[in-house]
């Protein structure tokens, strides 16, 4: 009889799938217990904050005011630095107004002699415009390590060795901190700062030619730098210039050859915010620029914000000043401004936000979901996420879908103050120069190019037909008939209409080339534009531009390169026809009139004057434009600027691009201002309503895992059945 041995204990193939379920049940009701949607990017603790979160796509390679020109540094540096003027948040066309200065600096004049001159002087007469500026007291800078001083008193981190910054590896591995009063000697301080050899100013250049000794000044710096040991700062303190001066603690005084009323905008962009002497020998310390200690990553301002994160791979983080020193919101606006809730913050202190979060997104369409669901307060709308934003209706009118409208998303559009354009070397042989022969051959493609085209298919709507050099908002623009180019436009009842092909045609042949031959020589005539352009999206835009060419049976030739031959060409004049665009520095006329200026021309001169383009009654009138306060004589003459540009043609007239916001439904205070960077102290937001619908669009879809449960008990339920039967029997057998 064979030895009778104890059963063994059942083993439990159940237990790895058992233990599975109740993984994802514990997980299930770990997650119903935090009161956060599932899918949130944020941790729990801020959930209710007053935070604004946004994102960014790229690094902001300058921070520091005298080098930044960037639209994405200007995102952070419109709220960290305080120049001495800033735009209006509501009044248009845009309008300066003080920041940190007592009254609006008002030049006055003197000759060579340095003698004072009445105020209606002939500009001619004018050697010098002197600008005496006064800041207001009390105003102090953030917290920042190279304020801070020991218990001696002195600085407790200006005369650091290898050794102190062995442990060091940002701003915040510093323990101490200070501040102090914002005084004049700092704004004069980043104006000598623009001629400092070793950063790279892009106004630089511009600015010598205006401020006085500010050229000799570069020159004085650069020659005292090579002296100088290489960890020795240079001390700018120790060298005058003659164009930027302190009076006193409070007034200090910019001198500006001749009259150049345009500098008045210069005072309200981070190039001439404050830079104090203590930030700079901070950072100009061995060992700080290897570990990302500089002014271009840890700006140090007066503004309402500042940067407390600056991981660029991840997140930058700007949080609330607490030494600024206040502001209020403003009490009156714009027709309009009052019914679209503009000024229901009258009054209040600003600003109005505690922190924002700018989070890295590389592409469009996770930013675009992560606004859908309302972790982005407020949005762009790509190409790619358009139709799902936006419906166009017959007559061309804009609205927001319904399931965007039934979200409480809202809309802003607001044309930009730039302008797209295509060129034509005036150089060249055949499209450029003034006889009439060539300047009916360019007004025939100015018909051709339908941009009202471009726009629907390109932009997606967003943006308008230009006229003329001037897009809205700008001084000298004019409204309706009175705006039209007349010689690509007709006026009708529903507005301006391109004329048609057949006007074009007959142009063309006028200008002997009936059907796209040369008269003279029965050659087909053909033409090359010159671009940049390589990708999917350049060959789409290259095919649409050859087939307005084809309405006129021109044969076009498109020669694509790089960005720098492209440049080399144009800067040697070899370029016949080409694309290019701008975007004002300020909202004045001569910031887009001096484009097409003779004494600016690009070829060898490398002037913004892409076209090459002179024409001496143009230029004559610029010049005595130029200089001259907003009123019905400057605009009588830029009406004739304009209608000369449309006659000569060196352009044809693109389009000014259109920008288009979302915003949702607990964003206030969203109108658009397109001049100025430092609207962020104007936002609110109501973290309350915002947790609501965060909670409401994204509810934990549930069915899918009961789904999978039963799934699996259905599944198992059978092998248990079988498993059980076939181990009794095997008990049973052992039993026996």
């Amino acid at each position: 009889m064979p030895e009778m041995r104890a059963p063994e204990p059942l083993s439990n193939p159940l237990n790895p799938v058992a233990r599975w379920i109740l993984f994802i049940l514990a997980g299930v009701v770990l997650a119903a217990c935090n009161d956060q949607p599932w899918n949130s990017p944020y941790p729990p603790d801020q959930a209710g904050a007053n935070i604004l979160y946004s994102s960014f796509n790229a690094r902001p390679k300058h921070l520091d005011p005298a080098q930044s020109y960037s639209a994405n540094e200007a995102v952070f540096t419109g709220q960290i630095y305080e120049p001495p003027l800033q735009y209006h948040f509501l009044k248009r066309p845009y309008q300066l107004e003080p920041l940190t200065v007592t009254e609006m600096p008002r030049p006055y004049y003197l000759d060579a002699e340095g003698r004072r001159l009445a105020d209606d002087t002939a500009v001619e007469d004018i050697a010098f415009s002197v600008y005496d500026i006064s800041i207001r007291p009390g105003i102090r800078y953030q917290p920042h390590p190279a304020f801070a001083r020991d218990g001696q008193g002195e600085y407790a981190y200006h005369r650091l060795d290898a050794a102190a910054l062995d442990d060091v590896e940002n701003l915040d591995d510093f323990p101490l901190s200070g501040s102090r009063e914002l005084i004049a000697a700092d704004y004069v301080y980043q104006v000598k700062r623009l001629a400092h050899p070793r950063l790279h100013s892009p106004i630089f250049g511009l600015m010598a030619d205006y401020i006085a000794g500010l050229k000799d000044y570069a020159v004085t710096l650069r020659e005292a730098d090579k002296a100088l040991p290489e960890a020795r700062v240079l001390d700018l303190n120790q060298y005058p210039l003659s164009g930027a001066q302190v009076l006193d603690r409070y007034r200090y005084r910019i001198t500006v050859r001749g009259k150049y009323p345009q500098f008045q905008y210069w005072l309200a962009m981070p190039f001439f915010a404050p830079v104090p002497w203590e930030a700079d020998v901070f950072y100009s310390q061995p060992g700080m620029k290897e570990r990302n200690i500089s002014l271009d990553w840890y700006p140090v301002g007066t503004g309402p914000y500042m940067l407390t994160v600056n991981n660029p791979n991840r997140q930058m983080v700007l949080e609330r000043n607490p030494n600024f020193h206040g502001e209020r919101y403003p009490d009156s606006g714009e027709a309009g401004d009052a019914e679209a809730g503009y000024l229901d913050d009258a009054g209040r202190e600003l600003p109005f936000i505690d922190k924002v979060i700018y989070s890295l997104e590389k592409e469009a369409i996770p930013t675009w979901n992560k606004f859908l669901q309302g972790y982005y307060d407020a949005s762009g709308i790509s190409s790619d996420s358009f139709d799902q934003a936006i419906q166009v209706g017959g007559g061309g009118d804009i609205s927001l879908t319904p399931d965007l409208k039934a979200r409480g998303v809202h809309l802003n559009t607001a044309v930009s103050t730039s302008v797209y354009y295509m060129g034509f070397n005036m150089l060249d042989p055949v499209v450029g120069g003034d006889s009439e022969r060539a300047r009916l051959l360019r007004r025939a493609i100015a018909i051709a190019m339908d941009y009202e085209e471009y726009i629907s298919i390109f932009a997606n709507g967003r943006g308008i037909p230009a006229q003329s050099p001037l897009p809205p908002e700008i001084f000298g623009f004019r409204e309706g008939q009175a705006g039209i180019n007349n010689y690509v436009y007709a006026w009708t009842e529903r507005g301006p209409q391109r004329k048609p092909i057949a006007e074009a045609r007959r142009l063309l042949a006028e200008a002997g080339y009936p059907d796209g031959r040369d008269i003279k020589t029965g050659k087909p005539l053909v033409l090359y534009l010159d671009a940049t352009g390589g990708g999917p999206d350049d060959s789409a835009r290259q095919n649409w531009i050859r087939k307005q060419f084809d309405k006129l049976d021109i044969q076009l030739q498109i020669r694509n390169t790089d960005y720098n031959r492209f440049q080399d060409k144009m800067l040697k004049g070899r370029a016949q026809i080409f694309q290019w665009g701008w975007n004002a520095d300020y909202p004045d006329p001569e910031n887009f009139l001096f484009l097409l200026y003779g004494k600016n021309i690009k070829f060898k001169h490398n002037g913004e004057n892409a076209a090459n383009y002179k024409n001496p009654e143009y230029d004559r009138l610029f010049e005595q434009m130029k200089n001259m306060e907003n009123g019905p004589q400057r605009q009588q003459i830029i009406d004739r600027m304009i209608e000369i540009l449309r006659h000569d043609a060196p352009w044809v007239f693109g389009f000014h691009p259109k920008q288009f916001v979302l915003y949702h439904a607990w964003y206030f205070n969203a109108k658009s201002n397109l001049m100025a960077n430092n609207t962020l102290k104007y936002r609110r937001i109501d973290p309350q309503l915002r947790e609501q619908r965060r909670h409401e669009w994204n509810q934990p879809v549930l069915w899918p895992l009961g789904l999978v449960a039963l799934l699996l008990v259905l599944m198992v339920v059978p092998a248990v059945v079988s498993y059980r039967r076939h181990e009794n029997r095997r008990v049973q057998t052992v039993q026996s």
